[in-house]
């Protein structure tokens, strides 16, 4: 059932009525959260992004409209079908109007099938892999943060252009990782670079000794963790104890976070270098919502928290600007509107569904440049959305005229 929202002087006129009333307080907004509450992205994302989801929330009062906002979570334990059913429990009983969240690329393609068929908003903030706004895109999916391209792309990019030219790559066995390699692969290529071989470990490993050996024996200039959360801190925290480093290979995390620097600490992870499209300490204004993050949680935000953030208020904003929560007319509205808030400036949602914002090249700090807590990146370059992403036109997207 979708509930229309009054506003202005309608809402003014038909709230000296009790009826009216009666009727507002019967309707509410509601978005689920779903997310790796549990498992190795629970610290980028988890518990983390409901609470960045709900600070956008109370950006609006906790309504829109006069409309209560009401936020449930759920956790999806890395499992594709467990994601499927959530969402579809969620949008058949909870009558849930939203999902957003959703790291890990297999459970959010199942959830984009299922959000796509039953007509309701998924706001993306977690998954990387490009076929969600390429042949699986949707009119009602939107993928907010990064991509696998976004990230891989100019990773890859800055590497060879320094010299860094033969790439082994440790990889996450399944959609994400798959297409995080393929990228950072086509672009080596493109630059003249090799590939020297490449290994597959299972989600959430615990041991990359024998993936090590094998990288290490290559000679490659670079090894690639095509992998994202635990796997990574432990990839490179286990390449740094094998002496890889050391060996002068060059250790490069495809997906890196603030806080798996955070986990991993500056002396292991120094000069590695990566693509976020946020940090917490770029502006005054990341700087004060990260503090009011950090109250809550003791941490502070990664960019899948903040896309959370950034998505949720997007929304909510729509839906107040259009005067209803109808999926078809709230879509619209949002891909009218340009994105602006503390993470992005003026950035737009393509026919795709990709959200083309900034990404920013970054490197790690040594422990001597780290002045204060949490100070961990050096912002080495802008990269324009325009050059981020892969052209809509290219992206093998139905939507897309």
């Amino acid at each position: 059932m979708r509930k229309v929202l009054l506003a202005g002087a309608a809402l003014a006129t038909l709230a000296t009525t009790g009826t009216a009333n009666a009727q507002m307080s019967d309707s509410v907004i509601k978005i689920g959260m779903l997310s790796d509450r549990s498992g190795i992205y629970a610290d980028i994302n988890g518990e983390g992004s409901a609470i960045a989801a709900r600070m956008a929330a109370e950006e609006f009062g906790n309504a829109v409209n006069g409309t209560k906002i009401e936020i449930i979570v759920g956790d999806h334990q890395n499992k594709a079908d467990i994601a499927a059913n959530l969402a579809r429990q969620w949008i058949d009983t909870e009558k849930v109007d939203v999902v957003a969240d959703v790291p890990n690329s297999a459970a959010a393609l199942a959830v984009q099938g299922i959000t796509r068929d039953k007509k309701r908003l998924f706001l993306m903030s977690g998954p990387g892999s490009t076929d969600l706004t390429g042949k699986e895109c949707s009119p009602y999916g939107f993928q907010w943060t990064w991509d696998n391209h976004a990230v891989a792309s100019a990773t890859a990019r800055a590497l060879v252009e320094q010299g860094r030219k033969s790439w082994f790559f440790i990889t996450a066995d399944y959609a994400f990782g798959h297409s995080l390699e393929a990228e950072a692969v086509n672009t080596v290529k493109q630059l003249g670079g090799s590939v020297k071989g490449s290994v597959r470990h299972p989600l959430g490993a615990s041991d990359f000794s024998s993936y090590l050996l094998q990288a290490q024996a290559s000679g490659a200039d670079v090894v690639a963790f095509a992998n994202a959360g635990g796997d990574t801190i432990n990839g490179v925290k286990q390449a740094a104890e094998f002496g890889i480093p050391q060996g002068g290979q060059t250790l490069a995390g495809l997906l890196l976070n603030v806080n798996d620097i955070h986990a991993l600490g500056l002396e292991t992870a120094q000069s590695l270098m990566f693509a976020n499209s946020f940090y917490w300490d770029m502006t005054d204004e990341t700087r004060a919502w990260s503090k009011k993050f950090e109250e809550r949680t003791g941490r502070k935000p990664s960019m899948n928290q903040a896309g959370v953030y950034s998505a949720v208020r997007h929304y909510l904003q729509a839906v107040k600007e259009a005067g209803t929560d109808d999926t078809d007319k709230v879509a619209a509205k949002m891909r009218s509107m340009p994105i602006t808030d503390m993470m992005m400036k003026d950035a737009k949602i393509a026919a795709n569904g990709r959200i083309f914002n900034d990404m920013y090249l970054a490197q790690v700090k040594t422990p001597a440049e780290s002045k204060y807590a949490w100070d961990y990146f050096k912002i080495v370059k802008t990269v324009p959305a325009a050059q981020a992403y892969i052209d809509p036109k290219d992206s093998g997207c139905p939507l897309v005229k």
